[in-house]
C-alpha cells in the first residue's frame, strides 16, 4: 500500500514521544508537560496530512508549508532520540553498577540540568510546530484519521541506453520503422552530402530509443551498413567521450589510454570510406559548436551514411539535422491495451479478470498513447487483482492536473505514490548521484542502512 511521507514521519514521531511519556512518567512537571504538548501538537497536524500530501500536487504553496513541516519534524526526531538515548543510558548504568566511571565519560552526571535542557529543546519545537501547523488553515484541509491510504497524483533521471531491443516485445512501430528504413537506404539527392541526419523526435515516454533500436537491429538495416554504432549521449555533449564510445562502439575495443589527437584519428580511420549509421540517443544539449566539431570528425564514411538523432527537443533538431525532422507519435488506444495487458497479468489470465480489463482500457486511454506510461501502470497493477486498488489508479485527480514542459509523466507519478515510506526514502536519497553516476551498489545499500 502507497503511503504518506509526511504522514508516516509524524506517526513515527508520535510513537516516540507516546513511548518516552510511558517510560518517563518520573519526569519533572515541565518536560512531561512539554512531552504532553508536543504529543497533541502532533496528533492535530497527523490528522490533516493525507489530505495535504494530495493537494500539494496542484498547490504549490502547499508543498512548501509540508516542506517546512517535514525539517521541523527531523529536528523534534532528533531531539527525542537524544532524550532517549539518555533515558536508556541512564537504565543500563544503574543495572550494571558503573555509575561513576559512565557519568565521568559521558559527561551526564547532572541529570536535572539535562532535563532542563531537553525540555527547552522539545518547547522551542513545539512552538515552532504549533506556528507551522496555524498556517494549515489557509489550506482548508480535511481532517482524515486512522491508517494511511494511497496518495495519488501527478514529477528525470535518465539512465543509459544499449542498442538491444526484443523485436517482439514492441508493439505499435511497424509503420515508423519502416518509414525510417526507407530513409536509411535511399542515397544521398545531394552530391556534396555523405552524410545525412535524421533527428527523431518526441516527448518523454513515447518510444523514441525503442524504434532507434529497431531500425538499428533490423536486418535489412545491418546488411545495408558496413557498420554501425550506438551512442547513448545524454545532458553532456562531451566531444572526447562520445568519440571514445563511437569507436568502441565500431570496434569492441576500449581505447580509455589514447589521447585526443590519436582518438581522432582512429575515429576517422575506423570510419572512412565505409559506410557507416551512428545512433546518437538522447541528446539534450544545444551547444552547436561541438556538434559541428564531433560532425566535422565523422563525416569521413562513404556516400549513404547516416546518423539517427533522438531527442526531445525541435531546437536540438533543428541543429543537428539535415533532413526534415521525424515526429513521433503516440501508439493507438488498441495498441495500448496489449501493452497493458501484457504488463498487468500473466499470460492468458486477463480472460479471468474482465471488468479488470475494463477498467484498464480507461486508464490506458488517459496515457495519451504514451506506452512508457501504460508499461508503467501495468507494472504497478501486476498480479493485483482487487478491483479497488484498479479504480483508485482510474479515478485519480492527477488526471485531471495539467502537466507542464519536463514534469514527469503521471503514470510514472502514481508508480512512485505505490512506493512504501521506507522505500521512498530510499528513492529520495539516490538524487544525491548526479545524473548518470556510477555508484557501487553495497556502498548505496550501506548509505540506505546509515
Amino acid at each position: 500500500m502507497a503511503e504518506s511521507f509526511a504522514f508516516n514521519i509524524a506517526d513515527k514521531l508520535l510513537g516516540k514521544a507516546t513511548s518516552l511519556l510511558v517510560d518517563q512518567v518520573s519526569l519533572a512537571g515541565g518536560v512531561y508537560a512539554e512531552l504532553e504538548n508536543l504529543k497533541d501538537t502532533l496528533s492535530a497536524v497527523k490528522a490533516v496530512l493525507l489530505d495535504a500530501e494530495e493537494q500539494q500536487l496542484s498547490n504549490h504553496q502547499l508543498t512548501d508549508w509540508l516542506g517546512k513541516l517535514k525539517d521541523c519534524f527531523y529536528d523534534a526526531e532528533d531531539v527525542l532520540d537524544e532524550f532517549g538515548y539518555d533515558s536508556l543510558l541512564r537504565e543500563v548504568v544503574n543495572e550494571e553498577g558503573f555509575r561513576r566511571k559512565v557519568r565521568q565519560f559521558f559527561s551526564t552526571s547532572n541529570p536535572l540540568a539535562f532535563r532542563f535542557k531537553i525540555g527547552s529543546k522539545i518547547k522551542g519545537i513545539r512552538e515552532r510546530l504549533d506556528k507551522i501547523a496555524a498556517d494549515a488553515d489557509i489550506f482548508n484541509l480535511k481532517k482524515i484519521m486512522g491508517v494511511p491510504v494511497p496518495v495519488i497524483g501527478p514529477h528525470r533521471e535518465r539512465e543509459k541506453t544499449y542498442s538491444f531491443v526484443r523485436a517482439s516485445d514492441v508493439i505499435g512501430r511497424d509503420g515508423d520503422k519502416d518509414k525510417i528504413i526507407e530513409f536509411l537506404m535511399q542515397s544521398s539527392d545531394d552530391d556534396q552530402e555523405n552524410m545525412s541526419v535524421l533527428p527523431l523526435v518526441g516527448i518523454g515516454g513515447l518510444g523514441k530509443t525503442t524504434l532507434a533500436k529497431l531500425v538499428y537491429n533490423d536486418a535489412r538495416v545491418v546488411k545495408h551498413f558496413d557498420k554501425r554504432m550506438w551512442v547513448c549521449v545524454s545532458d553532456e555533449f562531451d566531444v572526447t567521450r562520445l568519440i571514445k564510445e563511437i569507436i568502441t562502439s565500431a570496434t569492441h575495443n576500449r581505447c580509455d589510454d589514447l589521447l585526443i589527437d590519436e582518438l581522432q584519428l582512429h575515429l576517422r580511420d575506423e570510419l572512412n570510406d565505409n559506410k557507416f549509421l551512428l545512433v546518437l540517443d538522447d541528446v539534450w544539449s544545444k551547444n552547436r559548436d561541438k556538434w559541428l566539431e564531433l560532425k566535422g570528425l565523422v563525416d569521413v564514411g562513404a556516400k549513404g551514411s547516416k546518423i539517427i538523432v533522438t531527442t526531445r527537443d525541435k531546437l536540438i533538431a533543428n541543429v543537428m539535422g539535415t533532413r526534415p525532422m521525424y515526429e513521433l507519435k503516440g501508439i493507438s488506444d488498441d495498441e495500448c491495451l496489449s501493452v497493458f495487458i501484457r504488463c498487468a497479468f500473466k499470460d492468458g489470465e486477463d480472460k479471468r479478470y474482465p471488468r479488470l480489463v475494463r477498467i484498464g482500457n480507461d486508464i490506458v486511454k488517459k496515457c495519451q498513447g504514451l506506452p512508457l506510461a501504460v508499461k508503467t501502470l501495468g507494472g504497478l497493477l501486476y498480479l493485483k487483482t482487487n478491483k479497488n486498488e484498479w479504480v483508485r489508479v482510474q479515478d485519480s485527480e492527477c488526471w485531471q492536473l495539467e502537466q507542464e514542459k519536463d514534469d514527469i509523466l503521471h503514470a510514472l507519478k502514481l508508480s512512485y505514490d505505490d512506493l512504501s515510506f521506507d522505500v521512498k526514502q530510499c528513492f529520495a536519497l539516490c538524487s544525491l548521484f548526479p545524473k548518470d553516476f556510477q555508484f557501487d551498489n553495497l556502498e548505496l545499500i550501506q548509505m540506505w542502512m546509515g
